[in-house]
């Protein structure tokens, strides 16, 4: 389903998304009517508002629309969408007035597979920001996948890992849970992860990860997965931490809608 500012989504909006793609967006798993960190998604999408657009969004009408749109039973996965359909590509510099498009979707069953890998020289514009302008993310997940992987992993131009296109990267060593010290963007389920969880951030090479004992992936849609390779790198495909990771994760009580 699909709504705007609480209605039907009429095409002409959804044109002006597809066309111009100045926006900002968070997604969150929906599990029986609750979400977990649903007040870090909020903060969010303010937050995010004031840097694309320049101006506040009413995190209550956001709330309100969400409720709208979200099943009270199982599990989806609902992303809300700010954008404004009056910009285009030739007004881009007038002054704002944010839409919220809401969408839902599938959420599929958890824990996932392993995921496969491959590093790729990118850096998102923005990268504190969750944009809508995916392209170079998308490009890079293509590649990965036509060669075998399931997604990309960036990397800056001295090798230095930084976060998926849509998750972010953690590693194991030891009995610790170590976060890449890069410029990314911090989801929501890493930062959940690190209020439960002890972990450090440290600048991670590619070079590094043969030291490290496992490596697995977040975002609100998977919360933990294990990555099983790395370019030419196999890693393994479970470890107890990530295994208690997901665990504490799972029991972090959702908030209701």
């Amino acid at each position: 389903m699909a709504e705007l500012n609480g209605e039907p989504v009429g095409p002409d909006a959804l044109q002006a998304l597809a066309l111009t793609n100045y926006g900002h967006f968070t997604s969150m798993r929906v599990e029986q009517g609750r979400v977990r960190g649903l007040s870090l998604h909020l903060d969010r999408l303010v937050r995010d508002c004031r840097a694309v657009f320049d101006t506040d969004l009413d995190p209550e009408r956001v709330l309100e629309f969400v409720r709208r749109a979200a099943p009270r039973t199982g599990s989806r996965v609902v992303r809300v969408t700010v954008f404004d359909p009056a910009l285009d590509l030739g007004r881009i510099g007038s002054d704002a007035h944010p839409h919220v498009l809401v969408t839902t979707r599938g959420a599929g069953s958890l824990p996932l597979p392993p995921l496969r890998i491959r590093s790729a020289a990118y850096t998102r514009d923005m990268p504190g920001v969750k944009g809508v302008g995916l392209f170079g993310s998308l490009r890079h997940r293509r590649a990965a996948q036509r060669a075998g992987f399931d997604d990309a992993l960036f990397v800056d131009g001295r090798s230095m890992i930084s976060e998926g296109g849509t998750w972010n990267i953690g590693f194991v060593r030891g009995g610790q849970v170590v976060w890449p010290d890069a410029e990314c963007l911090a989801g929501i389920t890493m930062r959940l992860l690190q209020r439960i969880h002890v972990s450090v951030l440290a600048p991670v090479g590619l070079a590094d990860v043969t030291g490290f004992d496992a490596a697995f992936a977040t975002n609100a849609a998977i919360g933990v997965r294990a990555i099983g390779r790395l370019d030419d790198l196999p890693l393994p495909d479970t470890h107890p931490l990530i295994e208690e990771l997901r665990r504490q994760y799972t029991r972090i009580p959702g908030d209701p809608l």
